[in-house]
């Protein structure tokens, strides 16, 4: 079987997680969470690191370090992970869509102004599969209309956009450190900021708002366990030592998939626009009506070959639990559900072989005759 995408885990994860144990520091408090903070801050070039159990954990402490309401509202796009949209479930606001851009399919930044009312606390851009926003637009516009926002960045470790990182433009950048992303803790989140206000209300709140350097049991807001533990941050300290080595890997992966699938008529590759680097956290084709396989038949065939495949996301307004809530009512996004029925992506583990990728490009050729 060639999965869809594992970690690439090594000796130092092993040694930095049996330190933690000889140690007894195996929870919350310890040098690995303070020192993974520090330097993953740093990477994205943020003053503050702030970790938590996930990604959508980070992107609710996000959301709530704003101050983000009942009855705000946060843009956001059709086209992604519902653990984009459900913290902001989470706080009482509503999300309010845009499409996706039919090139890179993250926001189309072309539709934001037309959803900005007086009730618009935050736009919120989320990097898909790697390849970063516009977020020149993203931010002018934030700051012409006073807006807050905030980078969905669990999917683009290490890309950029105009030479800066993704999670490091907006006011706050929220990362997944799942065992699929490109570094990762097995279970795990960060937020990255350079404001020190946002940072200190994000670190009380994952700490069920305990008062800030004492254990008095006296509490003044609703805060949550959203604490990430010593061992798993030994494991993603480790992962970032080598975060260069790995963003670097899927791009060549990405190389050698475009070189073996540009030519295929009936298969649409990922770009990456002269503005950005794309680290191809997944490797994401579109299958067009040419292909003369329709994309479930084509997941099929893999699937036969032990070849693990993933469909793209499926868009939030045809999500059943947001139309139980009645939350986009009729409301239509034509290109994200495009996406949604055309996308694939392919095996994108860092460590894939040569081999791995000639095989999966090869079983594909196959099923176009």
């Amino acid at each position: 079987m060639i999965p869809i995408c594992v970690p690439t885990l090594g000796k130092k994860e092993l040694d930095y997680v049996a330190d933690c144990i000889k140690s007894n520091w195996i929870s919350s408090k310890g040098q690995y969470v303070d020192e993974f903070e520090r330097r993953f801050a740093e990477y994205c070039g943020c003053k503050y690191g702030v970790t938590t159990t996930s990604g959508t954990t980070a992107i609710h402490l996000g959301l709530l370090s704003i101050g983000l309401k009942r009855d705000d509202e946060v843009i956001v796009p059709s086209f992604t992970m519902i653990a984009s949209v459900l913290p902001i479930i989470y706080c009482g606001a509503k999300p309010v869509l845009v499409d996706a851009d039919p090139e890179t399919w993250c926001m189309e930044t072309a539709q934001i102004e037309k959803k900005i009312n007086a009730k618009t606390k935050a736009i919120m851009p989320v990097h898909i599969y790697g390849h970063p926003c516009k977020m020149d637009i993203i931010t002018e516009i934030a700051r012409d209309r006073g807006l807050h926002v905030i980078e969905d960045a669990a999917e683009a470790h290490g890309a950029e956009y105009k030479g800066r990182k993704t999670g490091s433009i907006g006011d706050i950048g929220c990362f997944s450190f799942y065992a699929n992303k490109i570094i990762t803790c097995g279970e795990g989140g960060m937020i990255v900021t350079d404001n020190e206000e946002i940072a200190e209300t994000a670190r009380s709140l994952k700490n069920l708002s305990f008062p800030k350097g004492e254990r008095t049991y006296l509490h003044r807001a609703v805060g949550y366990n959203y604490r990430m533990t010593n061992m798993q941050a030994a494991v993603g300290l480790a992962q970032l030592e080598r975060i260069g080595e790995f963003v670097e890997m899927r791009r060549r992966n990405a190389k050698m998939y475009n070189d073996l699938l540009g030519n295929m008529d009936g298969i649409t590759l990922p770009v990456e626009k002269e503005w950005a680097k794309n680290v191809y956290w997944m490797y994401s084709i579109l299958i067009q009506p040419q292909f003369r396989k329709t994309r479930d038949q084509l997941v099929t065939r893999l699937k036969e070959k032990e070849i693990e495949t993933r469909p793209f996301f499926i868009p939030m307004n045809t999500q059943p639990v947001f139309q139980d809530m009645r939350l986009f009512g009729v409301e239509s996004y034509p290109v994200s559900e495009e996406l949604s029925q055309k996308g694939l992506n392919l095996p994108s583990s860092s460590g894939l072989s040569e081999r791995q990728i000639h095989e999966v490009c090869d079983a594909i050729k196959r099923c176009k005759q």
